[in-house]
């Protein structure tokens, strides 16, 4: 008949708590050491058996016994788990562990500037929605879940269920290649779920860009001549000099030269973090000189309380409040134009005026004349005189 050694007094809850048990001696015909753990590919708690061997004595097997014990001990505590290989080990791990682990290294790249602020916020939005429709759905409890099935199920709730556009879809698919990139160069997915996914593409679609008409900037103008002369000078280095808001916000006094009428973007300020000097309009000179910008030390921010010069940085979002808070308020113009159509617009009407398209693109720091192309309203795109006179043999 086999006798059952407990190798301690154990709590029945705490081991509910920790997912396994303590290992147990029997001695028998055959003795062994066995001990429960929670198989996470069944979802129970099975019975798992190490057998001693022969051994010479009772005090030999008493040794042996309790050596693996402790050693079988030590593993358990150490998260070892007899029912999962130890390659794919980390396949095993809690999603939310991992969620959190993905959320933590965002923000290390963004403190470490290799992601701008913005693609974090995006992406940690993103990784929310994500683990809200994983925790509803209860689609995940382990990494090996992660599948092509669950990918293509969220991405369908993205579309279809939420309503999105085919544009946000593909932005949600982007940022799961991101995340998936993650885990598997950790280990945590040995296959890509998301390698067989591609971006919808609507034939003929193209990115629309909303133009300011003239009688509104005539009214942005008017109105802020009157109201705030400082925030007008943010939006005339947008539209002219095509800065973003996030460069507003880090710019500095010491940045502008106003004897060369330039202005210079420095690697930790720009989108693709590279250093460079815009050319500044006469017309943007003249209201900085107004506004008595150059009394400040070159360390203020160009933009701080009341977006004057000041040591206090102001946040990009203070550009797109002031601007629907105070501007569309008063003005009454229509939400399509935001802020950002500043920019927009005044590279369309760059081109519109004449000024050659390597100029526009230089000055709106485009990688190709292509992106700049874009901007060039159909009204006036006329055919090359070159071609026009060309006769060939035939």
């Amino acid at each position: 008949m086999s006798k059952k050694i407990n190798s301690s007094s154990s709590d029945p809850a705490n081991n509910e708590i920790k997912g396994y048990s303590d290992p147990q001696l029997v001695i028998g015909k055959r003795n062994y050491i066995y001990f429960y753990a929670f198989d996470p590919i069944s979802g129970l708690r099975k019975r798992k058996k190490y057998y001693l061997g022969r051994c010479r004595s009772r005090k030999e097997m008493q040794r042996v016994s309790r050596d693996m014990i402790r050693n079988i001990s030590r593993k358990l505590e150490g998260g070892w788990n007899p029912w999962i290989e130890q390659s794919d080990s980390l396949t095993y791990t809690l999603f939310s562990r991992t969620a959190d682990l993905y959320h933590d290294f965002l923000y290390k790249r963004l403190n470490d500037r290799s992601l701008r602020e913005d693609t974090v916020i995006s992406y940690i939005s993103y990784l929310k929605v994500f683990r809200e429709w994983v925790e509803q759905r209860n689609e995940i409890t382990y990494m090996f879940q992660l599948d092509h099935l669950v990918v293509s199920r969220f991405l369908d709730y993205v579309y279809v269920e939420r309503n999105n556009t085919f544009v946000t879809r593909n932005n949600y698919l982007a940022w799961l290649r991101s995340f998936t990139a993650y885990l598997l160069e950790r280990g945590y997915l040995q296959t890509d779920p998301c390698a067989q996914f591609h971006h919808i593409k609507i034939k003929g679609y193209t990115k629309e860009r909303t133009i300011i008409p003239d009688e509104v900037l005539v009214a942005i103008r008017n109105y802020l001549e009157k109201h705030n002369r400082h925030f007008l000078l943010a939006c005339y280095l947008t539209h002219y000099m095509c800065i973003r808001p996030k460069e507003l916000s880090r710019l500095r006094v010491g940045d502008i030269n106003i004897g060369k009428c330039t202005i210079t973007l420095h690697s930790d300020q720009t989108k693709n973090h590279d250093s460079i000097t815009i050319t500044m309009p006469q017309k943007v000179a003249r209201l900085m000189i107004d506004l008595d910008i150059f009394s400040a030390h070159g360390g203020c921010y160009l933009f701080s309380s009341r977006f004057m010069p000041g040591e206090e940085q102001k946040s990009e979002k203070a550009f797109r409040d002031y601007w629907s808070g105070h501007l569309r308020r008063d003005l009454k113009f229509s939400t399509q134009y935001v802020y950002y159509s500043l920019k927009d617009t005044g590279i369309t009407n760059m081109l519109r005026s004449g000024m050659d398209p390597i100029s526009v693109r230089d000055q709106a720091r485009h990688s190709s004349l292509a992106i700049t192309n874009t901007y060039t309203p159909l009204d006036i795109k006329n055919a090359n005189p070159l071609m026009l006179k060309y006769e060939g043999l035939l």
